[in-house]
């Protein structure tokens, strides 16, 4: 075998050890995922293998069990409004972060990317310890008030928000704002009508990312839900406390199929897939 040969030989097979790896790699992500989807289908109540039939009942049952349709609206109503107070903070940020040289910058960064590195757990302790301390010096109804969950929900959308808005920042082409701004529109004027529509996906994007962050989130939820409130990982896991059947896994399937949905309905009008 000629030295050109072996050359094409070896990046052939270079080429097929990547794609099988990439293979073996994608299905230990997506095999959990079709076992769970599987298991909704049992018919029978205790889940055994090989299955004695199928069925939708369990999926019929879900809307019937209150705890989780109450669980489901407010964790919906927490992640909407956290996820518009995060952009809210988070957008002006990244736009200081990337366009202003100041002092304390990197510091800055680091302290807003902090909560996705510091365990939910440890956050939620440190939340709940929080509000018992604000609650005893201002005396204002802070534990288990849905505004301290809404806070507390805020702090894991803004790592999210921060990192895809900056990356949209990072990535866009300046010319057009100062080619704004030579026209003579002012900051302002050129942010709202040239910035804004220019970074949009990267802002969808991480209004996305910030709600399903917010939407699943069990561990911090556990410490600052108050009495009579549940959101829908806390309902779960109550469930899975009392009975072990497929309700959970149909349960799990339409959470995939409602965050799936969201993804795929954004992304047809804004091409997030452009950022991520």
């Amino acid at each position: 075998m000629s030295g050109g040969a072996a050359i094409l030989q070896s990046r052939r097979l270079g080429r097929l050890a990547l794609k099988g790896a990439a293979a073996i790699s994608l299905a230990y992500i997506l095999l959990p995922l079709f076992f769970v989807v599987w298991l909704s289908f049992f018919a029978q109540e205790i889940p055994s293998f090989p299955p004695e039939g199928y069925s939708v009942k369990w999926f019929q049952a879900v809307p019937g069990n209150t705890r989780f349709v109450q669980g489901f609206i407010l964790s919906l109503q927490v992640a909407v409004v956290a996820t518009i107070i995060g952009l809210a903070i988070c957008v002006p940020a990244a736009v200081c972060l990337v366009r202003k040289q100041f002092a304390g910058r990197e510091v800055l960064n680091s302290l807003l990317l902090l909560p996705l590195v510091v365990p939910g757990i440890v956050l939620g302790i440190a939340l709940y310890i929080f509000h018992v301390e604000a609650e005893i010096r201002t005396e204002w109804q802070i534990i288990g008030s849905m505004g301290g969950l809404i806070a507390g929900h805020v702090l894991i959308v803004i790592p999210w928000t921060v990192r895809l808005v900056t990356a949209s920042l990072v990535g866009m082409d300046r010319s057009v704002e100062e080619a704004a701004m030579s026209l003579g529109a002012d900051r302002l004027t050129t942010f709202r009508r040239v910035t804004v529509p220019a970074i949009l996906p990267g802002v969808v994007a991480a209004a996305l990312f910030g709600f399903i962050s917010s939407f699943g989130n069990l561990e911090m939820s556990l410490f600052l839900v108050g009495p009579g409130r549940t959101t829908l990982p806390i309902a779960i896991l109550q469930y899975l406390e009392w009975k072990i059947d497929p309700t959970i896994a149909a349960v799990s399937v339409l959470q995939i199929l409602f965050i799936g949905g969201a993804m795929l309905l954004t992304d047809r009008f804004v091409k997030i897939s452009r950022v991520v």
